[in-house]
């Protein structure tokens, strides 16, 4: 079933939900015009460790302060928090499944980032699209629009990094899989698509398919 165009944050290592968006639109927009807002998935994701949900927070810098847009947002100095980040993940997922697998090309992203969130981002989302062996249509937006009319249905504040879109739309049916720590800890479902793709590997995109959105055409 195919849904009405999206439009979507620019998230960074995007959660479940947001990848099976990805799949499901039938157009998709990712806006990249905003002004900034702090605290989003557009700098933030959630990985499963031993103690359970764990959120990652990629420090930046905003040139414009309040009003910096979207794309002029700087990685903060690397050094700060790039080691953390990968020791973080290398812990939580060294024992999954495919984490050996595919750890190479997101350690060569995180090794060597590049100088905006908004290359971070792209990087990031041009990987997991590779791994997951999808080819989503979308395009990145050419204006802010504050308001989109029907029947678009607009997520920029909805995505959120270990939550899903439950106050507006039906909640969604994230199945359980077997993760890292599922001999101690409870299914913790819509992480960051890492946890996906670590633990299921190739058939992470059947997931993906099977993630329903409700009745929005």
């Amino acid at each position: 079933m195919e849904l009405s165009p999206v439009v979507l944050p620019f998230a960074c290592l995007p959660n479940v939900e947001y990848m099976s968006w990805m799949i499901h639109s039938a157009g998709l927009n990712i806006e990249v015009h905003e002004t900034f807002p702090r605290q989003t998935c557009r700098n933030r994701y959630a990985i499963l460790t031993a103690e359970g949900p764990f959120m990652l927070t990629i420090p930046v810098k905003r040139p414009g302060g309040n009003h910096t847009p979207f794309k002029e947002v700087l990685l903060d100095d690397p050094a700060k928090w790039v080691n953390n980040h990968w020791r973080a993940i290398e812990s939580a997922y060294n024992k999954s499944p495919f984490f050996l697998y595919y750890r190479d090309v997101f350690e060569k992203i995180f090794r060597k980032p590049p100088d905006t969130l908004f290359e971070l981002n792209f990087q990031f989302l041009n990987t997991l699209n590779q791994c997951f062996d999808i080819k989503p249509s979308f395009q990145f937006t050419t204006k802010f629009i504050r308001h989109y009319p029907p029947p678009v249905i607009d997520m920029r504040d909805l995505i959120m990094p270990k939550q899903d879109s439950a106050q507006q739309f039906p909640r969604q049916d994230y199945p359980p899989y077997i993760q890292a720590f599922s001999h101690k800890l409870a299914f913790a479902p819509n992480l960051s698509s890492l946890d996906l793709l670590f633990n299921l590997g190739p058939e992470s995109v059947d997931y993906l398919t099977r993630i329903y959105h409700g009745n929005i055409a």
